[in-house]
């Protein structure tokens, strides 16, 4: 390996060990949308499907009563994402953009119901063309006693904010 290669390589592994990103990594919390949180959620976001909002046309319906949005669980996901990798709590700054995202819905999130949100890291690259790292992450929303309702996957860009 070339000298300059050695010290890139370095370089980049110092990022790593610098903003505190593993593969395994992991973080998770638990939520539960009420009723009423889930027709605000679709009022906001411009959902007007009755699924979200109306009892009646739910309980006639495949699931037999009111259901959260994909979008409702899918941005809680992605808020915890951003929340995580932009924390200074631990003394390093630095920033978190996410480049792509796919979601698969699995079972409905109901009311009134435990959530457990979780994300892991699956790969982490650095990138000197990016000053950052390339993290892949893969992340699940359960309900019950594990029961996925929605798988994630996503790549986002980790770099420390310049002082």
């Amino acid at each position: 390996m070339a000298a300059i290669e050695v010290h890139e390589r370095q370089g980049l592994e110092a990022s790593v060990q610098t903003l505190r990103v593993a593969v395994g990594d992991k973080f998770s919390k638990v939520l539960r949308f009420t009723r009423e949180d889930i027709a605000l959620f679709a009022r906001l976001s411009g959902d007007e499907n009755p699924l979200h909002t109306d009892a009646a046309v739910a309980q006639r319906a495949r699931f037999g009563e009111i259901i959260a949005s994909g979008e409702q669980t899918s941005a809680h996901l992605m808020g915890m994402l951003a929340t995580y990798f932009s924390r200074a709590a631990d003394g390093v700054r630095r920033e978190m953009l996410c480049l792509n995202m796919n979601f698969a819905f699995k079972s409905p999130v109901f009311s009134d119901q435990d959530i457990t949100l979780q994300w892991r890291v699956a790969s982490v690259e650095p990138k000197d063309t990016l000053q950052g790292l390339l993290v892949q992450l893969d992340g699940t929303a359960c309900v019950g006693h594990g029961k996925p309702a929605l798988i994630a996957r996503g790549t986002i860009l980790v770099k420390e904010v310049a002082a």
